[in-house]
């Protein structure tokens, strides 16, 4: 399982610790990723996502996981949330 938001795109970043003496060591600077489980309410049951903790107070404050997804791009969505926005979409046209 790679370390990656589900929503964000947000990744591992490297990069070098350095010392007072200016001795650089590599370093890996993971993301604050959570298990959580989000509800949709257009599809009315829960989704369980990995996203990071930026990405949960940003879909707070979109006002939930719908509003979230159908604002957010593309290419930053996993395959998962991709589909599960195709779904959401289909289901508002719909309803």
């Amino acid at each position: 399982m790679s370390r990656r938001c589900e929503l964000t795109g947000k990744a591992v970043l490297t990069g070098n610790l350095v010392s007072h003496s200016n001795h650089k060591t590599r370093t890996r600077f993971l993301p604050n990723l959570c298990n959580v489980t989000l509800l949709s309410e257009v599809l009315g049951r829960a989704v369980r996502l990995r996203v990071s903790a930026a990405a949960l107070r940003s879909v707070e404050h979109r006002g939930g996981l719908d509003a979230f997804l159908a604002k957010a791009k593309d290419p930053q969505l996993s395959p998962g949330a991709l589909s599960l926005k195709r779904e959401i979409l289909k289901k508002q046209a719909s309803a």
